[in-house]
C-alpha cells in the first residue's frame, strides 16, 4: 500500500483551492517547527526557500557577505540592513501641519532629543522650521548613556553651534530645573527686545518639539510641576497640540512626535527602533534583535558593552554567532524557541538599561562617520 506523505496527504484531500491553501501552510507551520533556522525565517516573513539542483546552484552568483575573508566583514555587511515599514500615522502627518502653522507665532523652541542617539533623533527639517528663533537641545534619557558619552555629545553640539544644550532624565526630573531657568532667561531676553521696541512684556511663547517617545510631555509635567499632559514609554500618546503655562512669563507647547514622512537612513531608522523611538507596528522585533547586537557590536565601545550583554544573556559567545544565531540561541534557551517573543525581550532588556547605559551612536569626530 502507498503511504503519502502528510503534506501529501493533506493536499490530496482538500477539495477546494482554500482548502488546499491551508493544508499547505500548515505543512510549512510544522516544517518550521522542526528547523530552528526556519522559525526564525518565518517569523521574520521570509519565503521558504525552493529547491534547486546542483547544477543551478553552482551558477548562481556567491553574495558579496560570504566572500568576506572574515565574520567582522559579515557583520558590518549586515548590521543595519533591517528594513523598517513606513511608519508615518496620519496623526502625525496632521500635527505637523500644525505644528509649524503654530512655529510662525512662538519666539523659541525647546527641541527633545534622546541621548542615546542625538542625531537620529534630530528632525532634518526643524533648523527650517524654526529659522533664527532662540533655541534649547534637551537631551533626555541622559541617565541611560555613560559619563564620558555625554560630555563628548554636549562638546561636539556646541562646536555645531547649538549654545544652549541641556542634559536631562525628565522621568526621575533631572536636568528639568536647568532646563526652566534657560527658558526663563530666553523670557527676559525676548522681552528685554519687546521693551526696546516700546512693547509690553508677555508671556513667551515656546514650542517642545521632537520625534515620538523621547520624553517631550515627560518633560513639560516636571516644568510644570504637575501631570499636565498625558505621557507614557511608548510612542504615539500626544495627539493634538496643547499649550500649558509656567508661572507668568512661559507658556509652553506640547506638539505630538513628529518624524520625517520618508526616511532615507535605514540604519539610523533601526537606532529608532531598537531605542522604542518608532512605533513597534513597523518592525518585526525578532530582526530587530538581530540588528541590535550587530550594531552593538560595530560600535568603538563595543568591549564596554559586551561583560553586560554576557551578564545578561547568560552566553559568553556573542562574539561567535551573527545577530540573528544570537537571537535564536536566546529563543531556544529561554522562549521554548519563539524568536519574536525573544526579540522583544532583548529589545526591552536595552531600553531598560539592563544591559548597560551607552549610546547607540557617538559624535563624528568619535566614530568617524
Amino acid at each position: 500500500m502507498r503511504v503519502a506523505f502528510p503534506r501529501a496527504r493533506a493536499l490530496a484531500l482538500a477539495k477546494t483551492p482554500s482548502d488546499r491553501a491551508r493544508a499547505s501552510s500548515s505543512s510549512r507551520a510544522l516544517a518550521s517547527r522542526r528547523d530552528p533556522r526556519a522559525r526564525f525565517a518565518a517569523a521574520a516573513g521570509a519565503r521558504e526557500p525552493t529547491r534547486r539542483d546542483a547544477s543551478a546552484r553552482a551558477r548562481e552568483p556567491t553574495r558579496r557577505v560570504e566572500d568576506a575573508e572574515d565574520a567582522n566583514a559579515r557583520r558590518i555587511a549586515s548590521a543595519g540592513s533591517v528594513r523598517l515599514v513606513q511608519w508615518y500615522p496620519g496623526h502625525i502627518a496632521r500635527a505637523e501641519r500644525l505644528l509649524k502653522a503654530q512655529l510662525k507665532g512662538v519666539d523659541a523652541v525647546l527641541e527633545v532629543r534622546d541621548a542615546r542617539l542625538p542625531l537620529a533623533t534630530s528632525h532634518p527639517e526643524i533648523a527650517s522650521w524654526c529659522g533664527d528663533k532662540m533655541r534649547i537641545v534637551v537631551l533626555n534619557r541622559a541617565d541611560m548613556v555613560s559619563d564620558g558619552e555625554r560630555a563628548r555629545w554636549v562638546s561636539h553640539l556646541k562646536r555645531e553651534g547649538e549654545t544652549r544644550v541641556v542634559l536631562t532624565d525628565a522621568r526621575a526630573g533631572k536636568g528639568t530645573r536647568r532646563v526652566k531657568e534657560m527658558a526663563m532667561e530666553m523670557s527676559e531676553e525676548i522681552n528685554a527686545k519687546r521693551a526696546a521696541k516700546g512693547l509690553l512684556p508677555r508671556p513667551v511663547r515656546a514650542a517642545v518639539v521632537g520625534y515620538p517617545n523621547v520624553g517631550k510631555s515627560a518633560l513639560i509635567n516636571r516644568l510644570v510641576g504637575k501631570a499636565a499632559c498625558a505621557s507614557a514609554p511608548r510612542p504615539g500618546v500626544t495627539r493634538d497640540l496643547r499649550w500649558v503655562r509656567i508661572g507668568g512669563d512661559l507658556d509652553l507647547l506640547d506638539a505630538p512626535g513628529v518624524l520625517p514622512a520618508r526616511m532615507h537612513d535605514q540604519r539610523a531608522a533601526s537606532r529608532l527602533a531598537m531605542a522604542n523611538d518608532i512605533g513597534e507596528a513597523s518592525y518585526i522585533a525578532s530582526s530587530m534583535a538581530a540588528a541590535m547586537i550587530e550594531e552593538l557590536k560595530r560600535l568603538p565601545t563595543w568591549k564596554s558593552i559586551r561583560p553586560g550583554i554576557i551578564k545578561r544573556f547568560k552566553d559568553e559567545r556573542v562574539d561567535d554567532m551573527t545577530g540573528e544565531e544570537f537571537v535564536q540561541y536566546f529563543a531556544d534557551k529561554t522562549c521554548g524557541g519563539d524568536v519574536e517573543r525573544a526579540g522583544t525581550r532583548m529589545l526591552n532588556d536595552f531600553r531598560g538599561g539592563h544591559i548597560g547605559n551607552f549610546c547607540l551612536e557617538l559624535p563624528p569626530s568619535a566614530d568617524g562617520s
